[in-house]
């Protein structure tokens, strides 16, 4: 029998009600249906068509209908089925057909057609950041359902994204193919014409006379018109900084006391280049200032107290943005509300209401509600998965039972970074207060991060040759678990203790290795540090000359709590042997073969209050050294004028001082000046005994010389130089009895991040060597100044690199040092 499908349209009877014959011809039978007068009949059987990939049993489980079921032609059954289907969103055609009726029995044909499926996509043209931006976006994937709806939205997505970046005349379009090797699966190519960047042309402003347009213009910190000369910011118009930048216009002008300052009218339109003309009309306003301001509900502090912290006076310039600054939200901590919490006074609150406006002065009542003062109930640690809770514990200023004091949670913040085990922007600290019973808990959520450090440094040395170092700092060791084999991994960590482990080599004429382990909290109960070290080193000459040194070290430090608890007091003994064979260079008056001893006690005095280690912001460090040997020539009787240097120098006689110290000051935005200064001298305690020929200073270069020179002289960098230029005599071995250094630099960083920090500088630096004290003159220095830029991983450490200038001649020329290049590789912060 020829089959003969007639369909009846089921999907076409809607719920409008209409009386219509519909005549369906099978065969030589005709058969009538009435609309209005449905009948019932029985499934024969249910076949599954179409194009797609689908299992007959899902289809019909959801499609809720088995041979066997009577159904009512047409009726709700038959309506609903197609809808449901339809619903699903996946399909491009859904028919319900009657193939065949005989007597009460209807055999029908559920026909769906698949949506195509993404099989693949690819962003032709586009690097590999923006395609996983995109990708990120547009949550494609193999298998995704393509509609009309999903491929307009997909568009869309890709324009904003663009034009998010400038690219206002971004074109898209999107070019669907079959996939061959899958079934109804298309091939998706998203071809994307950005076109050029939309610049801005002009800026300009109406009704400004507070302010210049180039004040106003400079106010805009990122919307930049098209100038040659600005190198580090584009000139690009994107709507979100635009916005911003339109607030810190009227921020500026509230600043300056008008605070009714608002922007009237503004137009952005394209010139005959395509580029942004940007034009704003200004209503300045009023300018306004403080008069009377009066305090309530104050019992703690008296008004004239909280006026003087508030440092606000009648006829200042009104300025909404400082006085909240000085209510609450001071960085320095100075405000009235660090006042209060500082004093445990948690459930402080303050507000400012204005009460009276006349002409342009304002009056303000300061309405306080002090609460009661707040005491830590619990202190919660959690997130150090590595790190030993006692390790944490001990570093904390808040301790149950305390009164609550702000101070003691940014201190705590600050001492915890300083350690580098946890991600500084990952830290929360979240005080949880109970106003019921006065208490407070705090919670300290921690992320671990790596504080260990693989140091690979590279140097030119004096002789043109290659050194390279190799060093290990783990920085959060245990000692405790160095026997357990399980804590391997890959090493025994979490006490906060510090082992460092470095080799240094440039082949066969230089090898040093060393070896120091500290533990910050000796006992477990103060923070009182114990180090101790080892070195030897070997330099090499021809078959015969060596010179071998020998060093030990024991270190005692111990955290001060007065003048305050950022001081540590050091005091250390080192034993050094020198041993010297056949060696070619004269140390001094032909003293190559023999052996020195160096005995000394050395005690140091530093304070930092400066807690971030990569890319500090403000704060300071400065140290203060005095490093002694014993006075062997004013006990022993020997007349060291006569002595040979053999034995003048067998136990070698001096006292060292040294001092250094750094600022840091955020002069505006992310910009940081660092200035510097440091100096040191080395003396004999017996002008008979002369200086000695170790211990002393090489200045110039780039400092990276490992563990100094083979004299155990310091390398102190002076960028524009190469190294050990600055010596009195740069040409001899002779180094440096006195130095000065100081320099300027200002910093700016292009990324900050707890993995990697990126940041460029400028800086102008000088400095010298002297012979000895007695030629030290501040003044007769060595000047240089250059541009660089610094790459730090905390693994890693630094790499970077200076170009500068020296503007003095060295030793020996005439003619100034000239451009400099130093290479910074893996030194330590």
């Amino acid at each position: 029998m020829i089959k003969n499908i007639l369909s009846i349209l089921f999907v076409c009877l809607l719920a409008n009600p209409f009386t219509m014959w519909a005549q369906i011809d099978l065969g030589n039978n005709q058969i009538n249906i009435n609309f209005e007068a449905p009948k019932e009949y029985t499934i024969g059987s249910i076949e599954v068509t179409g194009e797609n990939n689908l299992d007959k049993n899902s289809v019909l489980l959801l499609a809720g209908l088995e041979v066997g079921d009577k159904i009512k032609v047409p009726g709700d059954e038959t309506k609903n089925l197609v809808r449901k289907f339809w619903e699903q969103g996946l399909f491009s055609d859904v028919r319900l057909l009657a193939t065949k009726i005989e007597e009460n029995f209807i055999f029908l044909e559920l026909s769906l057609d698949e949506l195509p499926k993404v099989s693949k996509f690819s962003f032709p043209g586009r690097t590999d950041n923006e395609v996983k931006k995109l990708k990120e976006k547009l949550q494609l994937y193999r298998g995704k359902t393509i509609t009309k709806d999903m491929l307009r939205t997909a568009k869309i997505s890709i324009n904003k994204y663009y034009i998010a970046k400038g690219f206002y005349d971004v074109e898209t379009n999107i070019e669907v193919s079959d996939d061959e090797d899958m079934r109804n699966g298309k091939i998706l190519d998203f071809n994307i014409n950005k076109n050029k960047r939309i610049k801005v042309a002009s800026i300009s402003f109406e009704g400004n006379e507070a302010f210049s347009d180039g004040k106003l213009r400079r106010k805009m910190k990122e919307t930049k018109t098209k100038k040659f000369y600005r190198l580090f910011k584009a000139s690009k118009f994107i709507e979100k900084n635009y916005e911003e930048d339109k607030k810190a216009i009227i921020d500026a002008y509230n600043a300056k006391g008008f605070r009714d300052a608002k922007i009237t009218k503004e137009s952005i339109t394209r010139n005959d280049k395509g580029r942004i003309v940007i034009n704003m009309d200004i209503n300045e306003g009023k300018k306004y200032y403080f008069r009377n301001i009066k305090w309530i509900g104050n019992t703690k502090y008296t008004s004239e107290k909280l006026t003087q912290v508030l440092g606000i006076k009648a006829g200042d310039i009104y300025d909404e943005k400082l006085l909240n600054e000085r209510l609450e939200f001071s960085f320095s901590s100075t405000d009235i509300k660090s006042l209060y919490m500082n004093d445990g006074y948690l459930f402080f609150n303050i507000q400012p209401v204005e009460v009276l406006v006349e002409n342009d002065s304002i009056d303000l009542e300061m309405r306080i509600v002090e609460g009661q003062q707040a005491f830590i109930r619990n202190v919660i640690v959690k997130g150090n998965t590595k790190t030993r809770d006692a390790v944490v514990y001990r570093e904390l200023r808040t301790k149950p039972g305390q009164l609550f004091r702000r101070s003691d949670i940014i201190r705590t913040q600050e001492e915890l970074s300083r350690l580098r085990y946890f991600n500084p922007q990952k830290m929360g600290i979240q005080p949880i207060p109970d106003p019921a019973t006065g208490m407070v808990d705090i919670e300290y959520d921690l992320q671990e991060m790596s504080a260990d450090q693989i140091q690979l440094q590279g140097a030119w040395g004096g002789s043109n040759q290659f050194l390279g170092t190799l060093a290990l700092s783990l920085n959060n060791f245990s000692l405790r678990k160095f026997f357990d084999k399980d804590a391997w991994k890959p090493t025994p960590s979490g006490d906060g203790q510090k082992l460092n482990l470095n080799a240094t080599s440039n082949g066969s004429f230089y090898q040093s290795y060393g070896i120091s382990f500290t533990e910050p909290w000796l006992g477990g109960k103060k923070p009182n540090s114990l180090t101790v070290g080892l070195n030897h080193t070997v330099f090499t000459q021809g078959e015969n000359g060596k010179l071998i040194t020998n060093r030990g070290f024991v270190s005692l430090g111990k955290r001060l709590r007065w003048p305050d608890d950022f001081f540590t007091l050091t005091h250390s003994l080192t034993l050094q042997r020198y041993s010297l064979n056949n060696w070619s260079y004269e140390i001094v008056d032909g003293f190559r073969d023999g052996v020195s001893h160096n005995f000394n006690y050395r005690i140091g005095l530093s304070r930092s209050s400066v807690f971030d280690p990569f890319f500090p912001t403000s704060g300071s460090t400065f140290s203060i050294s005095g490093e002694f040997t014993p006075p062997y020539s004013l006990i022993n009787g020997k007349d060291y004028k006569n002595l040979e240097p053999k034995e003048r120098f067998k136990w070698l006689e001096y006292y060292k001082l040294r001092f250094s110290a750094d600022w840091y000051t955020n002069i505006v935005g992310k910009l940081v000046l660092r200035t510097h200064f440091e100096t040191g001298s080395l003396a004999p305690y017996n002008s008979e005994t002369g200086l000695t020929p170790f211990e002393r200073f090489h200045i110039g270069g780039d400092g990276l010389q490992a563990g100094g020179r083979f004299d155990g002289s310091e390398v102190i960098a002076l960028r524009g130089y190469g190294n050990s230029e600055a010596n009195p005599k740069a040409t001899s071995q002779e180094a440096s009895g006195a130095y000065v250094k100081y320099f300027i630099e200002a910093r700016y960083p292009f990324m900050k991040s707890a993995q990697t920090t990126i940041y460029g500088q400028v800086f102008a630096e000088a400095g010298n060597g002297f012979a000895d004290f007695s030629q030290f003159d501040s003044f007769v220095t060595k000047r240089s100044a250059g541009v660089g830029f610094r790459v730090i991983m905390p693994m890693l450490g630094i790499l970077g690199v200076d170009f500068a200038y020296g503007f003095d001649p060295i030793y020996g020329k005439k003619t100034p040092s000239g451009w400099q290049t130093h290479f910074i590789l893996g030194q330590r912060f």
